[in-house]
């Protein structure tokens, strides 16, 4: 053995080039946290800018550039790439009992490329900065300054990230899982992670077409979405929705599979319902690519189209449901302990569950109508987005961070940050659902004054959620370099990551591990 994975080589140089998993894994969990805190700062930007009525701190063309960088950054460079890109790198390897990823090369490539799109992409603000909001919508996105060019051609190669990201893991769960370890003992995360696989792997070469079209039309003049040309502008909604819905599940299926292995280990039950939720993950993915045109119902495609998208959002609900009613189920009479992951469980679930609810609500047409491009719907986006992908990479970070460090955080710490993101989350976005439903539009950089209680209210909200992340950075760095030594196994759970030593050696295993029945029934009993 060569010693741990942080201490086997030392030097900037040894992580910039390493091929190891577990170091690449950190490398994308640390930038992607530096991304979240730019675009956190946009976002209490805006909400200083919403806290009282007319200019307050930036003028309306730069309120348009706050949110535009907001939802960009938090989209393509934090919340897609989070979960599967940071904690899938680090932990599915140790999950299926492998040295590493199938193409340790393919794998840093990935990084690299991540890094490239972002710097091209964020390299924007020093030409004026775009303000078509994160969806580029045309015809707006053709007709916007050089700006435009370079956040959508930072986005065009972050995407060849993703994709690599996503062909690395299918071939690492195909051909390097441990002897026994057969497709239904899996560690549900496994699971998660292939059906995210699946549709990073299909569905954003979509997107990569989409925009470079979008490059080619602006630079070319070729009428693809420029109706003076002889394009569709409505075209483009359709490729880009196309990918950004099914993006949604990228962002939130690894963070299901981190539920599905917290909730039984900190349940101290086997999971309920293992084939349930195994095949619902590959269930969502499915859908996923059949539901793009609920984000068009104002559009103007046809009554049939609305109806029959209509129909199909609605049909997501069912393999959902499935993984909520299993965790309740594998909760229901455990002994359970409030440690933070579990605690990060519990906002997942309560979050997601609103986000989810007002999801299928939004997919009633006669709702949509009136509630399209209102605060109700940056409620429901956010509270899926941040409820569900940001409070399950919470969930996993703190779940694997003795793993990650070799290293224990204060649990008191841990709890009173966690109390101050939940609260202050639905203080936030909770009244943008009052707020949508009363007609304030979205993405105005002003608003009437009677909107101004439930605006001030969020915007006191997001100020607890910004106290409470600093907390979290500030306690997980002191148990970086204070903490505990972390055991092996310190939260007794029976996958394979916690077989080995914390942190793992470079080689992850001093043999070979072999899955045996025990496995299997821990993982699959209901």
């Amino acid at each position: 053995m060569s010693g741990n994975y942080i201490t086997s080589e030392k030097g900037l140089w040894s992580w910039m080039k390493t091929l190891d998993h577990k170091r690449i894994g950190v490398m994308y969990l640390f930038t992607i946290l530096t991304f979240f805190l730019i675009g956190g700062l946009f976002a209490v930007a805006i909400r200083i800018q919403l806290a009282h009525l007319g200019k307050n701190i930036v003028t309306a063309d730069q309120y348009n550039k706050l949110f535009t960088y907001h939802g960009a950054i938090m989209v393509f460079l934090v919340v897609i790439p989070a979960i599967p890109a940071a904690l899938g790198n680090f932990a599915l390897p140790l999950l299926v009992g492998a040295k590493d990823v199938a193409f340790p090369r393919l794998n840093l490539f990935s990084y690299y490329l991540y890094i490239i799109g972002a710097l091209v992409a964020c390299s924007s603000l020093l030409v004026g900065g775009a303000d078509t909001g994160w969806t580029f919508y045309t015809p707006y996105a053709l007709k916007t300054g050089v700006a435009t060019l370079y956040v959508v051609a930072g986005a065009f190669i972050a995407g060849f990230s993703s994709v690599l990201t996503g062909l690395n893991f299918i071939v690492t769960i195909n051909k390097l899982r441990a002897p026994g370890l057969t497709a239904f003992r899996l560690p549900l995360f496994c699971w998660s992670i292939y059906a995210t696989s699946i549709i990073q792997v299909l569905a954003t070469p979509v997107l990569a077409i989409t925009l470079l079209l979008l490059i080619m039309e602006r630079v070319m003049k070729i009428g693809v979405f420029d109706a003076s040309l002889g394009g569709d502008p409505v075209l483009f909604q359709h490729f880009f929705w196309f990918y950004s819905h099914p993006a949604v599940y990228i962002m939130i299926l690894p963070a299901m599979g981190i539920i599905s292995e917290i909730v039984p280990v900190f349940s101290r039950k086997p999971i309920f319902g293992y084939k349930a939720i195994a095949y619902s993950s590959l269930g969502i993915a499915a859908i996923s690519f059949l539901v793009w045109g609920h984000h068009m119902f104002v559009s103007g495609q046809s009554k049939l189209a609305n109806f029959v998208f209509s129909l199909l959002t609605m049909l997501v609900a069912v393999p959902t449901g499935i993984k909520v009613f299993s965790w309740v189920a594998t909760m229901y009479k455990g002994s359970i302990r409030f440690q933070a992951p579990m605690l990060y469980a519990f906002g997942f679930l309560e979050l997601f569950t609103i986000g989810g609810l007002t999801g299928i609500y939004c997919a009633t047409i006669a709702i949509d109508v009136h509630l399209t491009d209102t605060y109700f719907i940056v409620a429901h986006f956010h509270y899926v987005m941040v409820g569900g992908t940001l409070m399950g990479l919470l969930a996993g970070m703190h779940y694997w961070f003795p793993k990650m460090t070799g290293r224990m955080y204060s649990e008191v710490a841990a709890f009173w940050a966690w109390l101050f993101i939940v609260v202050g989350f639905n203080l936030t976005f909770f009244p943008q659902f009052i707020l949508g439903s009363q007609g304030m539009p979205r993405r105005y950089y002003d608003y009437p004054a009677k909107f101004t209680y439930l605006n001030r209210m969020s915007s006191f909200g997001t100020s607890l959620v910004s106290i409470g992340f600093f907390m979290v950075a500030i306690y997980l760095i002191y148990a970086i370099k204070k903490g505990k030594i972390a055991p092996s196994n310190p939260w007794n759970g029976l996958t394979l990551e916690w077989q080995t030593t914390s942190p793992p050696p470079t080689e992850n295993f001093e043999q070979t591990p072999v899955v045996k029945d025990w496995f299997y029934e821990y993982r699959s009993k209901a």
